[in-house]
């Protein structure tokens, strides 16, 4: 019976930690609307202003902000899901 519960602990352990991993890995600052709002035209985020535009709301960002923008847009899986931001936010910083 202890044996059983010791695997069963260390399974739901393994299960957690996994969990814990995907979960901070697909964390951007790029999914969080109240960073992202400023540089698309509408709520749901599909349009992104002009270059003119875009270009005043990177230059309100923090430098720490841009560099953290600018390392997730390196990242393949989330330049895919950010392409044509992650193309301008290059332009204006990278």
């Amino acid at each position: 019976m202890e044996e059983t519960m010791i695997k069963t602990l260390s399974a739901g352990a393994m299960l957690a930690i996994m969990a814990g991993s995907a979960l901070a890995g697909s964390t951007s600052a790029l999914d969080d609307p109240a960073k992202m709002s400023p540089f698309f035209t509408d709520a749901g985020m599909k349009t992104l202003k002009t270059e003119k535009d875009f270009k005043t709301a990177w230059m309100a960002m923090k430098p720490d902000e841009q560099k953290a923008v600018l390392k997730d847009c390196g990242d393949t899986t989330i330049n895919k899901s950010h392409a044509d931001f992650c193309a301008m936010a290059k332009m204006m910083g990278g």
